[in-house]
């Protein structure tokens, strides 16, 4: 079957640069850079990934810090509640926007 998504674009992904090398290139070392051990541990950079992953929901990403999360020695119970933290804070965030909402409704109804 046909999909929109196909897994193996992931292990292609470094060949994004065909269309512009340099560009590519500074990317991949900003990327680098910032998943290098630092004052977050790698465990913590991927579970933090995993979460935007999640939250910006994109399969490609999903399936590889997944994979490092797990890599790196996380559990499926720290995965999890990574998840439920992005989760929380994507749902306050459309929540939040309601205040918008409110204001109109008061404005209008005025």
């Amino acid at each position: 079957m046909e999909q929109y998504y196909k897994p193996e674009h992931l292990a292609q992904f470094g060949n994004i640069g065909e269309g512009s090398p340099e560009l590519a290139k500074k990317f991949f070392d900003y990327y680098g850079a910032v998943f290098a051990e630092g004052a977050l541990s790698a465990r913590e950079k991927a579970l933090i990934a995993l979460a935007v992953a999640h939250t910006v929901q994109c399969p490609y990403c999903i399936d590889a810090y997944s994979n490092e999360s797990l890599q790196q020695g996380a559990d499926l119970e720290q995965m999890t509640e990574a998840i439920h933290v992005a989760t929380a804070i994507r749902g306050g965030a459309s929540l939040v926007h309601g205040l918008q909402m409110l204001d109109h409704v008061k404005q209008v109804a005025m």
